[in-house]
């Protein structure tokens, strides 16, 4: 994982073409993936992501089986944030494993992360991170097989892409005009231009 600081759509430029996955964890529900992940895929990328906003769109487009979705589903998340408010399950082992190695100060110091364990063992979990992460270490497997059989890799990128048509800025610019700005075309002649 490599967080980038100043991240721009220059730097994105670079980036985007230049990855094999793209990572879209957002809680199911909140849509924080945007079309970030759209243009991930139009180069080639495989997402690995929630069941969320515009991984559902790009997962009913490219097919489900070359998206390697995780976690929750948006119906089932405020019954999980009500229980993780009243109680405070052990955490899977995988993440414990996770946690220990943060307090064991391997990734720094350990108090800068602190907040963010305190959030998730005692804080009610707002996030599912714990609900979702199990999920996730199945579906990071997934992608390690999926990886090393480069045929399928290949073939899973390129159906992606040709199958990501209804994406194009064209598509939906016309959609916002006609469904939620309610505008119409003008023809544009060079009389009209006044040439």
């Amino acid at each position: 994982v490599v967080f980038i600081p100043d991240y721009s759509v220059s730097a994105a430029e670079y980036i985007i073409p230049a990855s094999d996955i793209s990572q879209h964890i957002s809680t199911a529900g909140t849509e924080a993936s945007g079309t970030s992940n759209m243009k991930f895929v139009l180069n080639g990328g495989i997402i690995l992501g929630t069941v969320d906003g515009a991984n559902i769109e790009i997962g009913e487009e490219i097919g489900e089986e070359q998206i390697f979705f995780f976690g929750c589903l948006a119906h089932e998340v405020e019954d999980f944030r009500h229980y993780l408010r009243f109680h405070q399950p052990k955490p899977d082992d995988a993440l414990q494993t996770a946690f220990d190695m943060i307090q064991r100060n391997t990734f720094g110091d350990a108090a800068i992360f602190q907040p963010l364990i305190d959030s998730i063992l005692r804080g009610g979990d707002v996030y599912l991170l714990s609900v979702d992460f199990p999920s996730y270490i199945q579906a990071h497997k997934a992608v390690e097989d999926a990886y090393r059989d480069r045929e399928e890799w290949i073939t899973k990128s390129i159906l992606s892409v040709a199958r990501m048509s209804k994406f194009s800025s064209d598509r939906s610019i016309q959609e916002y005009a006609e469904e939620v700005w309610n505008i119409e075309p003008v023809r544009v002649t060079s009389c009209s231009m006044g040439i």
